[in-house]
């Protein structure tokens, strides 16, 4: 069992992601998708004033066309008691080094493997990947992801008259769905909360990507980015260089 379920509309959102075949080496790919993912950079519209809301800690940025780094986790990964006790330590910072801090003890805490990790599984990080990849350039466009043992990162821009929360929350949903039936369990798979960041500008950007395709080793579950078999840098569009990250 993992707890409550993940949507209403779970299992109709499921069916709206066909299967796809694996690949040689157990990556899934779809044929329709884009081959170049890091180039497409879309700066965030200055003039935008709309979709701006809260879930509770962090202002969320919804709008259109605004690439977004988002990254959410496995139910049992990140108790919610933990979460609760660092929003009450850090109260007392200014809001972006609270928001700063906040964000990295969730980072660092996910590294170190907390929870079932059921996505060290490769048939279920085979199913995540396969979704966030699904529809890319039909909803959106994909820039880079990587699907870590108990959470996913993923850098993409929405297209016009689609928005970030409901592709997330469809990503989850049909992830869930087909996850939970192959380990023939009940109940919430991922958390209810996910964390994004919209991008301000090109360094921004490209601090982001970096920051994705390096996190397994950061987390010292593999030597280099390309690697990890669950990451965009596992396709040879590697990111540049490992700077320092600022993320």
């Amino acid at each position: 069992m993992f707890g409550g379920n993940d949507s209403p509309n779970l299992h109709a959102r499921a069916r709206a992601y066909p299967r796809i075949k694996s690949a040689r080496g157990g990556a899934a790919y779809p044929e329709n998708m884009a081959k170049v993912f890091k180039n497409r950079l879309v700066v965030p519209k200055a003039e935008a004033i709309d979709g701006w809301h809260s879930r509770g800690y962090f202002p969320h940025f919804d709008g259109e066309s605004v690439t977004q780094h988002v990254s959410f986790h496995l139910a049992d990964s990140m108790p919610q008691t933990v979460l609760n006790l660092w929003r009450e330590e850090l109260k007392h910072l200014e809001k972006n080094n609270a928001d700063q801090e906040f964000r990295t003890r969730i980072q660092n805490y996910l590294d170190a493997g907390h929870g079932n990790c059921w996505l060290r599984d490769n048939r279920l990080a085979e199913i995540v990947q396969s979704a966030l990849l699904h529809f890319d350039a039909a909803q959106y466009r994909m820039h880079a992801w990587c699907v870590m043992p108990n959470h996913v990162h993923a850098l993409f821009t929405p297209n016009p008259g689609y928005v970030m929360s409901r592709i997330v929350g469809d990503w989850k949903s049909v992830t869930a769905h087909r996850c939970s039936k192959l380990l023939d369990c009940s109940g919430r798979f991922w958390h209810k909360e996910f964390f994004d960041r919209y991008i301000r500008n090109e360094r921004h950007y490209h601090n982001a990507l970096v920051y994705i395709e390096n996190n397994p080793v950061k987390a010292r579950l593999c030597i280099k980015p390309e690697d990890w078999l669950w990451s965009s840098a596992k396709l040879g569009t590697h990111a540049p260089p490992r700077a320092t990250l600022s993320e």
